[in-house]
């Protein structure tokens, strides 16, 4: 179905002499394996997420539709993709210039020194191009059994909370993760003593969710509502901002629902390391691609052509942060800052700006300082330690808002707390609020009740209701909302009609 090849020939060459360049300059990475491909074929995988099989979904063509449609009227180009596996697959463009592919393969080193040395990654399944594979497979199964339009329409509702995610869950070792589903099989063992057989088949195994159960025979959502007490749920992992795990491991689900639930949360949190450091790890790969270029495999006569493509990709945008731009330049500074001797006690007391301008060391430290820090930062925590003043005045950041009269957006301030603030806003939980699921027994009546954690945003109350209602289709009971507006708590709950304040 791909146009997807490996590389030879002139390309494999290259493709050597980046890579020893790449370990020159102290890289450290996984095999990586480079193919090449038309835009058709590099939209398809850019709209699956780099994958070239996975499960069938609407989303997917809608996505490759917008690629294809960018491409064709000039609005944008993907130059490369890589996969974080183990070996670490690359595709490339095959339209792409000769100077374009020696820019994408140093970038795509970075890339994978990254993917293979930062924290934030080591818990990732490294073998993820089959498993992909594997969930396609399963979820075909499932449309050959029940249905495409059933299995796309639960499909919707799930990927509805995949934004609801807990990044802690990426530190838990395998011991840990063991030993939370033996207490969640415990606690249904106790609730099971209490009542009878035909309620406690209803709930099903965590352990179970990942098992192909296309076979088995379908129940409705009459026979899940009988079979379970919700008011004897009280599990004591709450509260817990992993709602996918909680309604896998205590909602009245049929068996291949339960399964559609543990592929999608396995894919969202294989994901969710790269959202959590995009502009680090594009700031990382830019960094090397422009390293590596310049001191070492840009020729003469590439000069003017590699310097017009990196300047495009590093092209500021006022409506969004551009993470190559903001990562590459924050790395830059780092490394400045500590070959200098520009940190410290020493250099924050300093109150004479003569000094302090010409401030210089000779420290040596910066290589040492970047590599260090792509190996245990995220992109809040890079933001918040090393985005400091004096950078964002160099850089000349403001803030943005849009006008309507003018139609344009417009610089609506340049106070370096308010600019800051900002970014970290757009970077915590990559800008979703933060939902936690309180309790499952809300008034003693089975329900659910969520409380959004108010971080200075206030929640978005249509999103919050179709969430709500996805929640409800999964739980079968009312789902209760706890959220913060100017100081005040207010209540809200969805009853699988109608979404409403309650007094």
């Amino acid at each position: 179905m791909h146009r997807s090849k490996p590389i030879d020939g002139e390309l494999l060459k290259l493709k050597d002499e980046i890579q020893q360049y790449a370990v020159e300059c102290g890289l450290e990475f996984d095999e990586v394996i480079f193919e090449v491909c038309d835009y058709q074929s590099i939209n398809i995988l850019a709209a699956q997420g780099g994958f070239p099989n996975r499960y069938p979904h609407w989303r997917f063509g809608m996505d490759y539709d917008q690629l294809s449609k960018g491409y064709t009227y000039g609005l944008q180009k993907i130059y490369e993709m890589v996969i974080n596996s183990k070996p670490c697959y690359a595709y490339l463009f095959n339209a792409n210039h000769f100077v374009d592919q020696k820019i994408v393969m140093a970038h795509v080193y970075g890339h994978a020194d990254f993917f293979r040395n930062n924290y934030w990654f080591k818990g990732t399944n490294k073998n993820m191009m089959d498993v992909m594979a594997n969930h396609g497979t399963k979820i075909r199964r499932y449309m050959d059994r029940y249905g495409q339009d059933k299995i796309e329409n639960f499909i919707d509702k799930v990927l509805s909370l995949e934004n609801l995610l807990d990044p802690n869950v990426l530190f838990e070792s395998p011991e840990q993760d063991r030993r939370r589903r033996e207490q969640i099989v415990q606690e249904k063992r106790e609730l099971a003593s209490d009542q009878d057989d035909e309620r406690s088949k209803a709930l099903k195994s965590y352990m179970n969710s990942k098992i192909d159960k296309s076979e088995a025979p379908a129940t409705t959502d009459l026979d899940l509502e009988e079979k379970i007490d919700h008011q004897a749920l009280n599990p004591s992992d709450l509260p817990t901002r992993d709602i996918m795990k909680f309604m896998l491991g205590y909602a009245p689900l049929e068996d291949w629902q339960a399964d559609i639930i543990g592929i999608l949360r396995e894919e969202a949190y294989y994901f969710l390391p790269q959202r959590m450091t995009k502009i680090m790890n594009e700031g990382w790969a830019s960094y090397w691609h422009s390293t590596i270029m310049t001191q070492r495999a840009v020729r003469a006569s590439e000069i003017v052509d590699f310097a017009d493509h990196h300047a495009g990709v590093m092209a500021m945008s006022r409506k969004q942060i551009n993470p190559y731009k903001i990562g590459i330049e924050l790395f830059r500074d780092i490394e400045y800052r500590w070959d200098t001797g520009r940190f410290g006690k020493e250099y924050q007391d300093c109150e004479d700006m003569t000094v302090k301008a010409n401030w210089d060391k000779d420290t040596g430290l910066g290589k040492k300082k970047i590599f260090e820090i792509r190996k245990t930062h995220n992109d809040i925590t890079f933001i918040d330690e090393f985005f400091t003043q004096e950078f964002c005045e160099r850089q000349q950041l403001f803030t943005y808002n849009f006008n309507p009269r003018s139609g344009r957006y417009e610089i609506d301030g340049r106070e370096f707390q308010a600019i800051k603030a900002k970014l970290l806003a757009q970077l915590t939980n990559f800008g979703v609020p933060v939902i936690e699921v309180e309790s499952s027994n809300h008034a003693n009546r089975g329900e659910i009740l969520l409380r959004h954690i108010h971080q200075g945003v206030d929640l978005a109350l249509t999103y919050a209701a179709d969430t709500m209602k996805n929640i409800f289709a999964l739980w079968k009971r009312p789902v209760n909302l706890v959220t913060t507006v100017e100081g005040k708590e207010l209540f809200y709950q969805h009853d699988g009609i109608e979404f409403k304040p309650v007094a």
